[in-house]
């Protein structure tokens, strides 16, 4: 069973930039689809980027596109999300989830299995 463990998260200034990592443990990582989520306070979960276990096919929401990338590694067996020009509104904790099925579109928090325990991104104005 995969677990997922955030880092990175912190408080930035408006048009700076974060990079966060999600560093998962046992051997399956090569074959989840992987993807960032996020949750500011009083609001729902809402998908970030998703990226196919082979590393092909990143998917954005159109808040993040262009500003947001997302890779894999697999030798490190981590996900990271680089965030640029980030805007007060991407505060919010951020999640990295796992799933063991791959469909494109799949953006759906009930889609995924795997969970991280979120870190805290704020972005000062």
């Amino acid at each position: 069973q995969e677990q997922l463990v955030e880092f990175g998260g912190g408080l930035v200034q408006a048009g700076g930039s974060l990079r966060l990592s999600c560093a998962a443990s046992g051997r399956n990582f090569s074959r989840i689809v992987m993807a960032w989520f996020r949750q500011a306070p009083g609001k729902e979960r809402e998908f970030v980027a998703t990226i196919h276990p082979r590393g092909e096919s990143p998917a954005y929401a159109e808040s993040v596109k262009g500003r947001f990338t997302v890779s894999r590694d697999k030798a490190e067996n981590t996900l990271y999300l680089q965030m640029n020009s980030l805007k007060p509104e991407d505060t919010a904790v951020y999640y990295c989830a796992g799933s063991s099925v791959w469909y494109s579109g799949i953006r759906h928090p009930a889609e995924f299995s795997l969970w991280g325990q979120g870190t805290q991104v704020t972005v000062s104005s």
